[in-house]
């Protein structure tokens, strides 16, 4: 029943699936339960809440267009490797960097490469801050990523730093996304990027409708920016 329901999921945003990677989020919704056991990753845990929540709602991510086959993708902030995971999973010849604070989950996400056998992947234990003044990956990906909990200001500052001239910041936000665009906007700015499309996307076997905000990179952030880890959550750009 959960695999018929990642795939109706999957289908409704257009994502064809084959046998082989329904069987790939099935191993990785194991290794989400298990490890989240010994460290907290997910307060999600049932099996098609799993599906819908995690792995459809990372799906978005694709279905909106904007990542190509062979891009460099970043996932900031990866958490528990959401959206990354699900992204690679679905489309093999991504590229894709997870970026995360917390060694303890930079060894689960590398057990879930190793067990589902992923190439081109690599973990990267950081602050967001730190990574995006390191010359390996400022302004190096085609794509950054991120769901995370942060607000829209906040986030522009850790996430376009990673992104090159000519790509994209993919965001994912709830329903106060216009109130976050609103008060990002001067960061957006600032930080070398423009708004280019934002989609919605409501989920299947929910009620639940998120926002995905496109923001493309136009320009070189500033040398200053990022600013020292702790900053930028402190102290938002306005």
């Amino acid at each position: 029943m959960s695999s018929s329901i990642l795939k109706s999921g999957l289908q409704q945003l257009n994502i064809e699936t084959t046998p082989e990677i329904l069987d790939k989020f099935e191993v990785l919704k194991g290794l989400l339960i298990e490890w989240n056991e010994k460290i907290n990753l997910t307060a999600i845990t049932e099996s098609n809440e799993v599906d819908i929540k995690h792995f459809v709602d990372s799906a978005s991510c694709i279905a909106t267009g904007y990542i190509r086959d062979g891009s460099e993708v970043i996932d900031v902030g990866t958490g528990a490797g959401f959206p990354g995971l699900p992204i690679k999973i679905l489309n093999d010849s991504l590229k894709v960097t997870l970026l995360d604070s917390l060694n303890k989950r930079i060894k689960y996400l590398e057990d879930v490469v190793n067990k589902l056998q992923l190439s081109n992947m690599k973990l990267v234990h950081s602050r967001a801050e730190d990574g995006g003044i390191n010359k390996q990956y400022r302004e190096k990906y085609d794509i950054a990523l991120s769901r995370a909990v942060a607000a829209m200001n906040v986030l522009c500052e850790y996430c376009l730093p990673f992104v090159k001239v000519g790509g994209y910041f993919i965001c994912q936000k709830g329903p106060s996304y216009k109130e976050e665009l609103e008060n990002a906007k001067n960061a957006i700015e600032l930080l070398g990027g423009r708004i280019k499309e934002i989609k919605s996307y409501k989920l299947a076997y929910s009620d639940i409708t998120h926002y995905v905000i496109i923001i493309e990179k136009v320009k070189q952030t500033p040398s200053n920016y990022p600013r020292k880890a702790g900053k930028p959550a402190a102290e938002p750009i306005i």
